[in-house]
């Protein structure tokens, strides 16, 4: 059986996303804790789309990675609920009240329960230390 190859890992992409709308949603649970040899696997893909009603979780790093790249050092932020679906791209801002940081990758351990949306920054901290609440706005791009 042959695996169909995924003509949107070629550096010569035929397309990249010029506009789109934001993810938005809510969180609905705050993590604290940290680890330093977590091995997250991000998936080669840029791109992920994150539907209405799917709850994903948030986590952080100051390692400088990208798609397909492994990612050791992280905190937890928390888990998030979409209201507004749409197209989650690497180097979106994420926001929850002001930027908390860019995306950087995703890591499909716990699918399909829900994927782990990996973002990168400085000042590594977990969404308790952030104080984080229930119902707090979170958006991803723009």
């Amino acid at each position: 059986m042959t695996v169909p190859h995924d003509p949107y890992l070629r550096p010569d992409a035929p397309a990249r996303f010029v506009r789109h709308r934001p993810v938005t949603g809510t969180v609905v649970a705050v993590l604290a804790g940290s680890l330093s040899d977590r091995g997250l696997q991000l998936i080669p893909q840029p791109s992920r789309v994150l539907c209405q009603g799917e709850v994903h979780e948030l986590i952080f790093t100051d390692e400088d990675v990208r798609p397909g790249m492994t990612v050791n050092r992280i905190t937890y932020l928390g888990f998030f609920e979409v209201k507004q679906g749409g197209v989650a791209v690497v180097g979106d801002d994420v926001r929850v009240g002001g930027v908390v940081g860019q995306l950087a990758g995703f890591d499909e351990t716990h699918a399909p329960n829900h994927l782990n949306l990996v973002l990168r920054g400085t000042g590594a901290v977990t969404g308790a230390a952030m104080r984080f609440s229930l119902g707090d706005r979170v958006t991803i791009g723009l």
